[in-house]
């Protein structure tokens, strides 16, 4: 299908609700609950609820997943589960059969996931985990740069999806560096095209805010963005409503500009 044949149709909005976990955790204790904002997202439109169970369970934690998955189960919307590449992990998303998982690289000294997952390097360990996710029944995704090798790599691995690193996009709008801005986005459209080509969903997310989420959703060929750590500050001052009647209201302009 040709860029110009894709249906016009509004990316999907997964909320990854991870740093209400963060703000739980602060302080030890029940509240807030990420299982109570992953319900309210769900009822104020979300597409999807997306959330990382890291290695050191810094924000969400094992029962937190499995009262998430009976959340989704019961509401017809999809968890994502975020992951590393590795065994353990692995071994948790088997037993929970979300509806997709999306393996990320995980380094314990980083503050959030930098970077995309280097699948062309680690595509004898991944291709297994993949094939295995699949055979339970979970989509997956692999979240990667917006490079050539990458997106090749990961068709290469047999994944049904890609989320394309936004993150270095970002940070590039926020230093003010709109010629690398520009850069980055003009990669992540190729990517987006070519990773369509290829036969592979495309999605997007990291570092999205109201402000620069318009031409990412502009990407024709992006069905989803993930979108967690803003959308969850935002809340604090407008409440997650607001916040995610505004962020709906960005990408619907981005893609109809």
């Amino acid at each position: 299908m040709s860029t110009n044949s894709l249906p016009r149709l509004m990316p999907r909005l997964g909320v990854n609700i991870d740093h209400i976990a963060t703000l739980r955790n602060a302080r030890g204790g029940t509240h807030p609950d990420p299982v109570d904002g992953a319900r309210q997202a769900i009822e104020y439109g979300a597409d999807g609820i997306t959330a990382h169970l890291r290695e050191d369970r810094r924000h969400i934690r094992d029962e937190d997943l499995e009262r998430l998955q009976a959340l989704c189960s019961e509401t017809g919307v999809p968890l994502n589960l975020e992951m590393a590449a590795v065994e353990p992990m692995l071994e948790i998303a088997l037993k929970t059969r979300p509806h997709a998982v999306c393996m990320v690289p995980e380094r314990r000294e980083e503050r959030t996931t930098e970077g995309g997952l280097d699948v062309a390097g680690l595509h004898n360990t991944v291709t297994p985990m993949v094939r295995d996710l699949q055979s339970s029944g979970s989509r997956v995704s692999l979240f990667i740069e917006a490079t050539e090798r990458q997106i090749r790599a990961s068709a290469s691995a047999g994944t049904d999806i890609i989320e394309l690193h936004t993150g270095a996009y970002a940070h590039a709008i926020d230093a003010g560096d709109m010629t690398l801005s520009r850069e980055i986005l003009t990669a992540l459209k190729q990517g987006a095209k070519l990773g369509h080509s290829l036969g592979l969903e495309v999605h997007a997310g990291h570092g999205l805010t109201f402000d620069n989420v318009g031409d990412v959703a502009a990407i024709p060929e992006v069905m989803e963005l993930n979108i967690g750590h803003f959308l969850i500050g935002e809340a604090v001052f407008i409440g997650l409503k607001a916040a995610m009647e505004k962020m709906q209201d960005c990408i619907k302009a981005g893609r109809s500009a």
